[in-house]
């Protein structure tokens, strides 16, 4: 069989695209998105998108980490929106389905904005900020996280026995500047390992800041990979009107023969 694929990259968080409105792609068939994310056996990505029709929505986007477990992924919708839009599903604004329900989006300039849900949950887990957007984030504050060991303490937090039920965390590590930026790794969750970024983190820890920190509505994360930006509105409960923005980039084209 072959698969036809885009490969797309959001700072540097990089994914398998596939047009799947004809059914190309075998349902529920994990072993072959474990495949096709694989580094050394397959194309070799931080996730797996499948764009299919959708009754209401411009599109729907079916998302799968490379270990085949699902969640939402800033930084994959923001690179599917972009690949709709080459599809002719998407426009300069409208909305898509994904695991965690309907998203927003708008594009300024050359990036793209996605709205993430309102978060009115928050929690102290093992002394750190726990935040679920989408996916369950730890937030940890170091003062160097360039010297920070992300796969030995990020493994550790991940398989921690206080995040089992829920499978695990993903966890970011941010270290606050003196001029008010903030720069963040993470530890993903399903990737299991350090990426140069992730979306639901850095909004994740956005909020966090917010709370913490007295960061603005604005705020801009620098990590690995580049740069994004986290806008929020806090409510009496919480945080909503969330939106992530950043760039989202065509890599190559391929066939994956299956």
């Amino acid at each position: 069989m072959r698969l036809p694929f885009e490969k797309y990259q959001g700072t540097g968080n990089d994914f398998v695209l596939i047009d799947n409105r004809n059914d190309l792609f075998p349902a529920g068939d994990l072993k072959l998105v474990k495949r096709i994310c694989d580094r050394k056996f397959g194309v070799g990505s931080d996730g797996l998108m499948l764009i299919e029709e959708h009754a209401t929505a411009d599109f729907k986007m079916v998302f799968h980490n490379p270990d085949g477990s699902q969640s939402l992924c800033g930084n994959g919708s923001r690179c599917a929106v972009k690949f709709a839009k080459s599809l002719g599903l998407a426009g300069d604004s409208g909305s898509f389905e994904t695991t965690d329900g309907f998203h927003d989006y708008y594009w300024q300039g050359d990036d793209v904005a996605v709205s993430m849900q309102s978060v009115n949950t928050f929690e102290e887990i093992l002394g750190h900020r726990f935040i679920h957007t989408g996916s369950p984030h730890l937030i940890v504050y170091t003062e160097n996280v360039a010297r920070t060991d992300v796969a030995a303490m990020g493994s550790k937090y991940r398989y921690h026995p206080d995040f089992r039920e829920m499978g695990g965390t993903n966890v970011n590590f941010v270290e606050v500047l003196n001029d008010g930026t903030y720069k963040v790794r993470t530890y993903e969750r399903g990737v299991e390992a350090e990426t140069l970024s992730c979306g639901t983190g850095v909004t994740a820890v956005a909020l966090a800041l917010a709370m913490d920190k007295n960061a603005g509505s604005t705020v801009m994360m620098h990590t690995r990979g580049g740069e994004l930006t986290v806008l929020q509105t806090k409510t009496e409960n919480g945080f909503s009107d969330i939106w992530l923005r950043g760039a989202a980039t065509h890599v190559f084209s391929g066939i994956f023969h299956a």
